[in-house]
């Protein structure tokens, strides 16, 4: 898996579905229209994330 932003990542998600619902200091925060799921991807800059927290994000994806 390769490394890629958080800004890039957001992009990514709203293609498949998620809408931005708010923005709580520097992490996004995405929810599905039909369901409850939230999504909170952490933005700083241009700074790619560490592979863990994409590892994260993918499985509650």
């Amino acid at each position: 898996m390769k490394s890629i932003s958080g800004k890039k990542l957001g992009k990514i998600v709203e293609q498949r579905g998620w809408i931005l619902k708010r923005v709580t200091g520097s992490h996004h925060i995405y929810q599905k229209p039909d369901s409850q799921a939230i999504l909170s991807i952490p933005v700083h800059r241009n700074q790619d994330l560490k592979l863990g927290t994409l590892k994260s994000l993918s499985k509650q994806n």
